[in-house]
């Protein structure tokens, strides 16, 4: 046989294999993330081992489309569709901005979120109060904060003046920073705000709250903190401000201190109903994150020369 024939031979047995592959019958699992970020990715993992735990496992009996927006809305909407497109049999959503694009497109795939807020304080209720029918998963409210602020006149009793950068276009967002006003107003401490709506803002907002003479940092559930955090770690940490924050995985990433949700257990609390949802239930509600946690960074407690805050845990 010639080389030519040959080459034709080979060429055209790639293209068989490749051209008749049988297409994967498994149920799909569409998962979608709005950015890279270490806190969310916790939750995505217990999401998984959840999944596993309850008998479904990619590759085996389902197959789960993993899609990051990378922080782009265009992006997010587009892995949102192309999960409807291929039937998916559930999209879970991480966090609330992916929710939210997941409800405004499909009304009939189950929806299983996570890292986001009671449906209401998200915006997903209609006139009625009513949750969207496909909408499961786990939830968080906004009581925790009370608590979260109430640690700032636990560790410090002479902070006078709380930071916080929220971003305004987000309902959640502005939602937790009016719950934080009116706490901190009950406290007798002056919440000092600042906007931002995109993460490349963050460096330059959290200078002007430095110049504003801030005692603590308060870092709300935010998409703005989740991706810049570690930036405006280092411009707060820089002058010696702490972070208190409502979310547990921000203190493994710097923040002093927190009384929050475990995110790993908040995506596992999320991945059981998911399991639910793929065995055949049907309405099957969402429910609010059932662990919290108050937690210390050992580290950032060190480099402020501050000691163990009492009935905390080390991260």
């Amino acid at each position: 046989m010639t080389h030519y024939k040959l080459t034709c031979v080979l060429l055209s047995c790639v293209l068989i294999a490749t051209g008749c592959a049988p297409k994967s019958s498994l149920p799909k699992v569409g998962y979608a993330q709005m950015f890279v970020d270490a806190t969310l990715d916790k939750a995505k993992q217990g999401f998984y081992d959840a999944l596993k735990e309850g008998g479904f496992e990619h590759g085996k009996n389902i197959e789960i489309i993993e899609r990051n927006a990378q922080g782009d809305n265009a992006t997010l909407n587009q892995a949102i569709e192309y999960f409807i497109s291929e039937k998916v049999a559930l999209i879970a959503t991480n966090p609330t901005i992916a929710t939210i694009a997941a409800v405004q497109r499909t009304k009939d795939i189950p929806i299983c979120m996570m890292v986001a807020p009671r449906p209401d304080l998200a915006g997903l209720t209609d006139e009625n109060g009513n949750a969207p029918e496909n909408l499961s998963g786990t939830y968080e409210t906004l009581a925790y904060i009370d608590t979260s602020v109430a640690l700032i006149k636990q560790v410090f009793p002479n902070a006078k003046r709380v930071g916080t950068i929220y971003n305004s276009s987000e309902p959640n967002a502005v939602n937790a920073v009016t719950r934080l006003r009116k706490t901190c107003e009950q406290l007798g401490l002056t919440l000092v705000e600042a906007g931002a709506v995109a993460s490349n803002e963050s460096q330059q907002v959290a200078l002007s709250l430095l110049g504003r003479n801030i005692d603590v940092f308060f870092a709300l559930p935010d998409n703005i903190i989740f991706s810049s955090f570690e930036t405006i770690y280092q411009t707060l940490m820089a002058k010696k401000i702490p972070i208190v924050s409502s979310e547990a995985g921000l203190v493994e990433r710097g923040a002093l201190m927190a009384y929050g949700a475990d995110f790993y257990m908040w995506g596992k609390q999320a991945g059981e109903k998911a399991v639910r949802i793929l065995k055949g239930e049907k309405n099957v509600l969402p429910d609010e994150v059932k662990l919290r946690k108050r937690i210390y960074n050992e580290k950032t407690l060190q480099e402020l020369g501050l000691s163990v805050p009492i009935g905390f845990e080390k991260s």
